[in-house]
């Protein structure tokens, strides 16, 4: 897999910062919403996946309870979310339809 490049900061912010612009371009509002949110999501699902890859690659076999307690509320968390995720698609769907 190839690698991102090590640009430094301000580039890397200033290349965000033109391809944000030039893709304003061709979009009406309610597109422009679409594309915002859909790379929002995009990228909160590589850092959640990179936060979790970091936390497994971090653990020590002697974990303790309340690290173990902690990981136990997160994950009850997460399921809260998955299921009000869904509810929401659902709701969405039979809007559409």
């Amino acid at each position: 897999m190839n690698r991102i490049p090590n640009l430094p900061p301000k580039a890397s912010t200033a290349s965000a910062v033109v391809v944000g612009y030039l893709l304003l371009d061709d979009l009406n509002a309610k597109e422009q919403n679409a594309l915002g949110n859909w790379l929002m999501l995009a990228a909160q699902v590589i850092c959640t996946n990179a936060y979790f890859r970091q936390l497994y690659d971090s653990e020590s076999p002697s974990q303790s309870s309340s690290e173990k307690d902690d990981e136990n509320i997160e994950i009850a968390i997460l399921t809260k979310m998955v299921k009000a995720l869904n509810k929401e698609i659902e709701i969405l769907k039979a809007k559409v339809q």
